[in-house]
């Protein structure tokens, strides 16, 4: 099912042109002490002008003794302003720092903090771009086609290598591709209603899931150092699978009565956070055994929920949703160990001030389980109608929140107070680079 080219390079690798000896590690970025790529390493596209040329600039010097009549020139039309292109597609890199944007037009990749844009790709025929996949800070990008004149066929995963400013492989299926997740040793291909789960250095099929009806193409995997942990849906209303590739077992569950929405995986696949098609109620499990650590309410009314994301350290959760709120709950629970008494006590002191919940529960059991809820400890409201999705910042309290219409926000919380969070930064990343 996969062709790839002969150029294939090594993903652990970001310069095909470089000669490692160890391909299980990648290089530090110089300016970070994670594990993440500089993304100086990606290459530019220099097309050719004709300011380049020095005989188009050879006019002879005039004489300053002869009379010159220069011609009156006719006025210059209105050129029509280009429009801004439709954004397709927004997603986060696997660590928060960059995000991808896909529109009609291409697809361009930014960093979040500060914010800049670091390259784009407009393409000169087609141009659309409805998935575009980042692995960490790499050259290697998967796309797919979308959009009303689409780059690629939408049933092709292409991988693209942007130091050579070109695909250099593809996977071909035989209907449309919904997502796709990246990690440095595997690709995951969503479709409709199967999961497909590939080798990254030769392409080769690994595994192959099927789940029930997946429009939105709902996966996630873990990133952390060590084996892969991948979620899915199952194959009835509101389960989860769970794949734990170390164990080669499956867990199956049963988190929501209706459909499942949205989901969301710690780095280190430990905790999974699921919210249904309802979207008032968000959970937390354990992925290793399915026990329910946390249940946290956004709302009473229905609403769609678009983003999940955990912060670095499992202590916060975003969500966002068409109510046109970005919702942070505090966590009770880490990846996958129990939070020592004294910082349960005083996160539990803390949530006191913030938390509304705090202050009824003495009367659970008694009050309907509304009143009895979790909710949320900060809040940053934006316009309704818009699609927004929200990930912590690398920066101590942040959030970074995308929108569908080119907006980015960087905002602030306060932990302890909670709130409305406070802006520090608004950008529209579909303007040209200039005016950043």
């Amino acid at each position: 099912m996969a062709t790839v080219s002969s150029s294939w390079p090594n993903p652990n690798n970001p310069n095909p042109d470089s000669t490692s000896s160890d391909s299980s590690t990648l290089p530090s970025h110089r300016d970070r002490g994670d594990d993440t790529e500089s993304l100086d390493s990606f290459s530019s596209m220099t097309l050719n002008s004709s300011e380049d040329d020095p005989n188009l600039n050879s006019d002879p010097i005039p004489n300053p003794n002869h009379a010159v009549t220069l011609p009156i020139s006719p006025p210059t039309p209105n050129l029509p302003v280009t429009p801004l292109p439709s954004v397709l597609h927004l997603s986060f890199n696997q660590d928060h720092a960059c995000f991808a944007v896909g529109t009609d037009r291409g697809f361009r990749i930014l960093n979040c903090d500060p914010f800049r844009e670091i390259f784009r790709r407009d393409f000169d025929r087609g141009g659309g771009v409805a998935v575009v996949e980042m692995l960490f800070r790499c050259n290697i990008l998967a796309l797919v086609g979308g959009g009303p004149d689409p780059q690629y066929p939408p049933n092709k995963v292409m991988i693209w290598d942007d130091h050579q400013g070109r695909c250099i492989g593809e996977l071909s299926f035989r209907s449309d591709v919904r997502s796709v997740r990246l990690r440095r040793d595997r690709i995951i291909v969503v479709l409709e209603q199967k999961i497909f789960v590939y080798n990254f250095s030769d392409l080769k099929l690994m595994h192959q899931i099927e789940t029930i009806a997946n429009p939105k193409g709902l996966c996630a995997v873990s990133q952390g150092i060590g084996s892969m942990v991948l979620v899915c849906p199952g194959l009835q209303k509101g389960q989860v699978r769970i794949e734990h590739y170390a164990s080669k077992r499956t867990k199956f569950i049963m988190a929501h009565d209706s459909r499942i929405a949205c989901f969301a995986l710690t780095q280190d696949g430990h905790l999974l956070a699921t919210a249904s098609s309802k979207g008032t109620l968000v959970r937390v499990f354990n992925t290793v055994d399915g026990t329910l650590r946390q249940e946290v309410r956004r709302g009473a009314d229905r609403a769609e929920i678009y983003s999940l994301a955990f912060s670095s350290n499992a202590e916060w959760l975003a969500v966002s949703s068409d109510k046109g709120t970005v919702h942070v709950f505090g966590l009770k629970v880490n990846s996958g160990a129990q939070v020592k008494e004294t910082s349960r006590i005083a996160s539990e002191l803390t949530r006191s001030n913030s938390s509304p919940s705090s202050s009824l529960s003495l009367f659970k059991g008694v009050l309907p389980k509304y009143f009895s809820s979790e909710w949320s400890v900060a809040q940053f409201r934006l316009v309704e109608g818009t699609q927004y999705i929200a990930a912590f910042g690398h920066q101590k309290n942040t959030v970074v929140i995308l929108g569908m219409d080119g907006s980015f926000y960087r905002c602030q919380f306060d932990p302890v107070n909670g709130g409305e969070m406070t802006q520090l930064e608004y950008h529209n990343c579909l303007k040209p680079p200039s005016v950043f």
